[in-house]
């Protein structure tokens, strides 16, 4: 998918309320005084204006995936499933073995007598196959805790709460950015912080998230009609992954396509391009159409000669 939100180049108007917030207090001599953190915030709304749009397919997303999650947990875990079947193959192989001339009968009563075995071929028993060897009795606690092997449980529990801490990155993006004590004094000293022009309170409100919240932002010039379009491509494709992921959760199929497998199979093959392998295909049939009218005998030769 080209283009992802990194990728968006700051706009002038951004770049210069950032160079006036974080470097003019030592034009002025304030060299340990820091921005004021409304001020801050606004500085960074304006800015991350066109990521801040992203918050909504984002959170929609988010909660797909958690709800994708949630199938793979109880019932639906097919690790639960899978695990006892070396369990009941081995029940099977040992009530095999204890009542075997029993079945041995009812197999020979329905299916008849076998045939001698031919010669050079020796009867193994049970125990020299390794059946023994590989099926063994199940026991939960041997289930791997490794990173190279961790059980499906652990490993959906740890998704989840991977995701629920993701959830509103965009919208709360501009807020831990200025929490960062480099970026602003926070909320405690506001009377002592840079507000722009000089060593005061900030009196401006702080604007909302989103492009169109910008408008009146007193730090950053944002044209809101013209939204940065790698950002809307991006929305599209949160958009049609959500569909994706509800229809994976309600249980119909989904195509999911890789990008990467399609590129490497294109570049392997038969060694020709398309548009170089398909006017030979089209040549041909257009010779067998042609020749409609000749002999049964010309066809055929024709056809041998191009096999």
């Amino acid at each position: 998918m080209a283009g992802t939100p990194k990728e968006v180049n700051p706009t002038p108007q951004g770049t210069r309320a950032l160079l006036k917030m974080m470097y003019c207090p030592y034009c002025r001599g304030l060299v340990s005084v820091k921005p004021c953190y409304n001020y801050c915030f606004n500085v960074m709304r304006g800015c991350l204006a066109n990521q801040g749009d992203l918050d909504t397919e984002w959170n929609i997303f988010i909660d797909s995936m958690l709800l994708v999650a949630e199938r793979l947990e109880g019932p639906f875990n097919i690790e639960s499933v899978m695990d006892p079947i070396d369990v009941k193959i081995s029940d099977a192989i040992m009530n095999m073995q204890e009542n075997s001339m029993q079945v041995s009968q009812k197999v020979f009563q329905g299916c008849g007598q076998p045939k001698p075995l031919a010669q050079g071929r020796t009867a193994r028993s049970v125990s020299e196959s390794g059946f023994s060897a590989r099926f063994r009795p199940y026991n939960p606690e041997e289930r791997p805790t490794t990173a190279a092997g961790t059980s499906l449980d652990r490993l959906v529990t740890d998704v989840k709460e991977k995701l629920k801490q993701a959830k509103k990155f965009w919208s709360s993006l501009p807020g831990n950015i200025c929490n960062d004590e480099n970026m602003s004094v926070g909320t405690v000293n506001e009377n002592e912080c840079w507000n722009g022009s000089a060593k005061s309170r900030y009196d401006f409100a702080v604007t909302g998230n989103g492009l169109a919240s910008q408008v009146n932002n007193p730090e950053v010039e944002v044209d809101i009609t013209k939204p940065d379009m790698v950002i809307r491509r991006q929305i599209m494709a949160l958009r049609v992954m959500t569909n994706k992921l509800k229809n994976a959760y309600s249980g119909n199929d989904v195509d999911f396509i890789d990008i990467s497998e399609e590129s490497s199979g294109e570049e392997s093959g038969s060694g020709c391009e398309l548009q170089q392998c398909s006017p030979e295909f089209e040549f041909n049939a257009t010779e067998v159409t042609g020749n409609s009218n000749k002999s049964d005998k010309n066809v055929n030769t024709s056809a041998a000669t191009r096999s």
